[in-house]
């Protein structure tokens, strides 16, 4: 994959204008200097914890820990990856980027690449044009509008019509200097069999632009108008740039709304997922198909943490959200599900009630509550044989839900429709699968085995309404920032004041065995990184390297708002060694080792100029302006 210079990468730093780069998702006030504090976008607040360097060009929350410099930002909030980001703001900003040198092979890859990337752009905006004015699309605009589809959300989306003649947009892909070979090679036509002879491979049909997370269109979907001309959908075939299985029809225009969100609407057709738009549902995206693969998962990770399943409520959408779940395992994703009216589909509940869909959305169901209704539903309640059946089907279920209200609520609706008492649905649910009966009868399940007792010393699983003791993810809409130990944060402090007074602080960099002060490997690495970088603590970092990145944007805020301030500094630096000499003093009471009068003796004299440069600093604060 071809890299850019860290020279265009500088360029992009310096063209970016931070204020107005975040001022696109959030309002920002003036809170001092180069300093500017608002709502963070990327978790639900009321009153604005981000600050913002503007002219550091960094960002930090101090409410959900969200941090890093502009193109991190981009990251997130666009769904992008670093490269990503970067062509995103060098299209902003008008900046030109320039690849390093790559092998002819490599490059003459790329440029077949950009062609066929440029050919489909290209017929997107044919297909769309002759939508909108050629009378032979009329019937085509009519379908749209009776599937309640507005002419802006079709215009957002890029929706258009193909021509029925055998070679239209062939034609005028010849005259724009495109050979045969590349609308080929980009899925735009085919071969007829048994000759040479190739043509347009979508005719008379609605056309459905398949793009990746940047809006680069990759190919199309493509629906027929009549039973007659063959498959109701055809989706372009992979190719050099397309492969269905790797992206989610509508990401480009989903990301940021789902980045806002923190959660992702996931259906199955194309006019799903425009009605859904429509609707105000803006973080929704189509599957491209009735099977959910890795690759999409992955997507939707990217995009959001939740994901709201909204696929069709018949028994093969069912289905469907029963391999994704497999698929999904350990992906890093939420899955819960929108329950939708028999025989419809997301388009039709939207048509009947935008806000029903909405009201849907909001009351989705964690996904093993489906499974469990499912169960149920699908299941003979009539006799204790196929009441034993759905206990055997959902013992798999129950095994993975911790302790805790939902699977207490579960465990309640499931002796409710068995007409059972709760504990014996408990324990049944708890014991071990039955061995198959001999006669071919469901075989009852066999009591609820005692716990083991513990062994000595093992305190057992603790308690806890989340499960296994600890507290669950909360379904929440941004990070949730983990509380940091009094030694994190003072290491933390300190660092923040190394920036501030970079020739000062990289002095007392240097006086610390950085090994033996900071307990935070991380905080260790940043140490380092800002003796090699003084003053410059968001330059010379790895883009692979986030959390290195992330804190060094925190330190950069935290800096700007502490001010320069010498004694701050020196007050910072003798914590870090207070704490330092308070670990050696008992890890060598703990080995025996002596010295520890030495340590003492160090210790009062660390407190004793904490003291004094604490006093220095309050004296400075006293000061009027």
């Amino acid at each position: 994959m071809a890299r850019y210079t860290a020279d265009s990468k500088e360029k992009v730093r310096d063209a970016v204008d931070m204020l107005d780069l975040v001022s696109t998702r959030t309002e920002l006030k003036k809170s001092g200097g180069s300093s500017y504090m608002g709502r963070c976008p990327f978790h639900e607040e009321r009153s604005g914890s981000l600050s913002v360097e503007t002219a550091k060009k960094v960002y930090h929350c101090f409410g959900c820990g969200a941090s890093g410099d502009c193109f991190r930002f981009v990251e997130e909030l666009e769904g992008l990856d670093f490269k990503g980001a970067m062509e995103w703001l060098a299209a902003r900003y008008n900046v030109e980027l320039e690849l390093e040198d790559e092998d002819p092979a490599a490059a003459r890859r790329r440029q077949e690449r950009e062609r066929l990337l440029e050919l489909l752009e290209r017929t997107a905006t044919f297909y769309s044009r002759y939508l909108w004015e050629s009378k032979e699309a009329r019937r085509a605009r009519e379908y749209l509008a009776q599937r309640g589809l507005g002419e802006e959300v079709l215009r957002t989306y890029r929706v258009g019509y193909s021509p029925k003649a055998w070679d239209t947009v062939l034609m005028a892909s010849r005259k724009a200097g495109f050979s045969n070979r590349e609308c080929y090679d980009a899925g735009l036509a085919k071969r007829a069999q048994g000759e040479g002879r190739i043509y347009d491979a979508f005719r008379g049909r609605v056309m459905f632009p398949l793009c990746d997370r940047r809006g680069r269109v990759l190919g199309f979907g493509a629906r027929t108008l009549s039973s007659q001309d063959g498959p109701k959908y055809l989706n372009s075939n992979d190719n050099a740039v397309f492969h269905k299985g790797q992206h989610l029809y509508g990401a480009d225009l989903a990301r940021s709304a789902a980045a806002r969100a923190g959660e992702v609407i996931l259906c199955e057709g194309y006019t799903d997922v425009l009605a859904l738009h429509q609707a105000g549902l803006t973080n929704t995206v189509g599957q491209m198909g009735t099977a959910l693969t890795p690759d999409q998962v992955g997507e939707l990770s990217r995009l959001a943490p939740t994901v709201h399943m909204a696929l069709d409520a018949d028994e093969a959408g069912q289905n469907a959200m029963l391999k994704a779940a497999t698929v999904a395992r350990g992906r890093g994703v939420t899955l819960r599900v929108v329950q939708l009216p028999g025989g419809q589909d997301p388009a039709d509940v939207v048509a009947a009630s935008a806000q029903d869909m909405r009201d849907r959305v909001a009351a989705s169901l964690p996904f093993v509550a489906f499974r469990v209704r499912r169960a149920l539903d699908g299941g003979d309640l009539s006799d204790a044989e196929g009441k034993d059946a759905v206990i055997d089907e959902l013992r798999p279920v129950f095994a993975e839900l911790p302790p805790g209200v939902l699977r207490e609520e579960l465990l309640q609706t499931v002796a409710e429709r068995l007409d059972v008492k709760p504990s014996l649905v408990s324990g049944w649910l708890a014991a071990p699968a039955p061995a198959p009966a001999s006669a071919g009868r469901p075989g009852r399940p066999a009591p609820r085995p005692e716990p083991a007792a513990p062994a000595f010393g093992d305190p057992g699983p603790p308690a806890g309404p989340a499960g296994r003791g600890a507290p669950g993810p909360a379904r929440g809409r941004g990070p949730v920032r983990a509380g940091l130990d009094a030694a994190v944060q003072s290491e933390r402090a300190f660092l923040a004041a190394v920036v501030a007074l970079p020739q000062s602080g990289t002095t007392e960099l240097e006086r610390l065995d950085l090994d033996v002060a900071f307990t935070s490997p991380l905080h260790r690495r940043a140490a380092q990184h800002l003796l090699a970088h003084p003053g410059e603590p968001t330059t010379g970092i790895d883009p692979e390297d986030q959390e290195l990145a992330a804190l060094a944007a925190e330190l950069a805020v935290r800096a700007g708002e502490l001010g320069a301030s010498g004694a701050i500094l020196e007050a910072e630096a003798r914590k870090v060694e207070l704490a330092m000499v308070d670990r050696l003093i008992a890890q060598s009471r703990a080995r025996g080792t002596g010295g520890v009068a030495d340590l003492a003796r160090r210790r009062q004299e660390l407190q004793a100029a904490q003291h004094r440069a604490l006093e220095r600093a309050m004296a400075e604060t006293a000061k009027p302006d």
